[in-house]
């Protein structure tokens, strides 16, 4: 009797990210569709590093680094052997590249990339681009499939490494889980996202690390301009260095009292079921699963148009607006106009269907060779 298929998914729990969290869910979602799965963990930080689905087995490599599971992850893939491999985050793809070459397993092995390398080295120096982006170039092409999240980030992905555009896989997150809605009818735990409000704000979402390319100033800035025109409150869930900057911002604008910043939960979703609009106001991403996750919630949205996922992901402004990076006239414009007729909760609800994990999952396991 043959014995079933296996997948191993190797990336390291180095904090609270989008990564932890989309192998997390697509661990789960392929797990259920019978396949056995491995998570090969090189570290173990933050949140998503507990939230373990049923049927997934877990390998860590204890390693204190990313760089020094090598050894570890090639002993893993000597001794299991599973039929693919897949690999999340730059140092980990390259880390598996070289442990696939050690170990000599002849697992299927794809490289996922999550976000806009390009747009994240922008202002970076020449010398300090090179030296980021040459070990891709040399390393990628020895993957058997390259994954990107979005358009934009293979389109980026495809410059950087020299690859055909054709050659790089774009798959949908696995946002969308069975546990979304449960999880989303838990208490949001704030005064201000109950079901109304004395003086009936309208409550406004962001969620995202508090660092420069989620661009919370531009948020603040437009959200200080809302608060002219009617009374709002705005909760941004995170945690990050620039804290004590917004803060400081916050207070010149005079919108401290209606701002909220209570740092990162690991359920936001009960926020983004109660609030009236969630905003993204980032100058990058790659696909920002917190956009998808308010979708598929039913919460209006306004995102940026930047670099790269919200237009695809919003399908050109179809599911909500778009507006110019850096641009706060522009985004609180679109904020009161979303506020003033929002887009119907069904409808809403239908621009997450493309990211719902078991699809997802079906056409990972497709590009890497595995029948379900």
């Amino acid at each position: 009797m043959a014995r079933p298929q296996r997948v191993a998914i190797f990336l390291s729990f180095s904090g609270d990210g989008g990564v932890e969290h989309m192998m997390v869910n697509l661990a789960g979602a392929i797990a259920r569709l019978g396949v056995e799965v491995d998570l090969v963990r090189a570290r173990v930080d933050g949140g998503h590093a507990d939230r373990i689905p049923e049927g997934v087995r877990v390998v860590d490599l204890e390693a204190r680094h990313t760089w020094s599971s090598l050894p570890g992850l090639a002993r893993y893939l000597r001794r299991e052997r599973p039929d693919a491999l897949l690999a999340a985050k730059d140092r980990a793809n390259r880390i598996a590249l070289r442990a696939r070459k050690l170990a000599g397993a002849p697992s299927c092995l794809a490289v996922r990339l999550g976000n806009n390398l390009s747009q994240s080295l922008e202002g970076k120096s020449r010398v300090r681009r090179w030296l980021r982006t040459l070990p891709m170039r040399r390393a990628y092409h020895k993957a058997d499939a390259v994954i990107a999240v979005s358009e934009g980030v293979a389109e980026d992905t495809a410059g950087i490494t020299g690859l055909p555009r054709s050659a790089i896989h774009v798959l949908p997150n696995p946002v969308v889980t069975p546990a979304l809605e449960d999880r989303a009818a838990e208490e949001a735990e704030h005064p201000w996202m109950e079901l109304r409000t004395e003086d009936d704000s309208a409550r406004i979402l962001a969620v995202g690390r508090l660092n420069r390319q989620k661009d919370f100033p531009t948020l603040l800035e437009a959200f200080a301009r809302l608060r002219e025109q009617r009374p709002a409150r705005l909760v941004i869930l995170g945690e990050g260095p620039d804290r004590e900057e917004l803060e400081g911002l916050a207070a010149r604008l005079g919108i401290t009292e209606s701002l909220d910043m209570p740092g990162f939960t690991d359920n936001p979703y009960p926020y983004m079921r109660r609030a009236d609009l969630f905003v993204l106001s980032s100058a990058w991403e790659g696909s920002p699963n917190a956009l998808t996750e308010a979708l598929a919630l039913g919460t209006p949205v306004v995102s940026t148009d930047c670099p790269s996922g919200p237009r695809e992901i919003l399908e050109d402004g179809r599911y909500g607006p778009l507006v110019p990076v850096g641009d706060p006239a522009a985004l609180s414009e679109a904020m009161a106009a979303t506020l003033e007729d929002p887009l119907p909760t069904d409808f809403l609800r239908s621009g997450g269907n493309r990211y719902r994990d078991a699809e997802s999952a079906r056409r990972y396991l497709e590009v890497l060779g595995i029948t379900p």
